[in-house]
């Protein structure tokens, strides 16, 4: 009898058709968990560009403050780009024309690619405001971040 037992377990190889199923059906769990989380990474990824395009802007602009005696008159997009020149990638985000000039305010905004999200910092008397639109979207979901 043990020796009929033995030999019919080596005969039976492989797996069993109900083990194949709960297998494909763990796979199916994982990547139904998975899946929804990578989905919306590349429009994360576009907003945090125009986002860090957006802060590269200001640092430039206070850069150019710097060399025209604490006024920000006169600091166009080809200004900043001057000053630093990865603002000329548009691979990713756009920047906008500065706007608002004044001695001691402006504005400065960023556009992303894959979302259409634009992104602001807006400083008055050296007070930053960052604020983007449209509100209640992927990189923007309460109108300033």
């Amino acid at each position: 009898m043990i020796d009929r037992l033995r030999q019919r377990s080596k005969d039976e190889g492989g797996f069993t058709l109900i083990e194949l199923l709960v297998v494909i059906l763990i796979i199916g769990i994982l990547a139904a968990i998975a899946i929804p989380a990578f989905l919306n990474q590349k429009s994360k990824a576009n907003d945090a560009a125009a986002k860090t395009q957006v802060r590269t802007m200001q640092t430039a602009m206070e850069t150019f403050s710097t060399d025209h005696n604490g006024s920000y008159v006169g600091a166009t997009l080809t200004e900043l780009q001057k000053i630093e020149p990865t603002l000329k990638d548009t691979t990713t985000a756009v920047a906008k024309e500065t706007t608002g000039l004044s001695a001691t305010g402006y504005t400065v905004e960023s556009e992303s690619k894959g979302t259409k999200d634009v992104f602001k910092i807006a400083v008055t008397n050296g007070e930053p405001t960052r604020t983007c639109s449209p509100s209640g979207t992927g990189g923007c979901p309460t109108g300033s971040w």
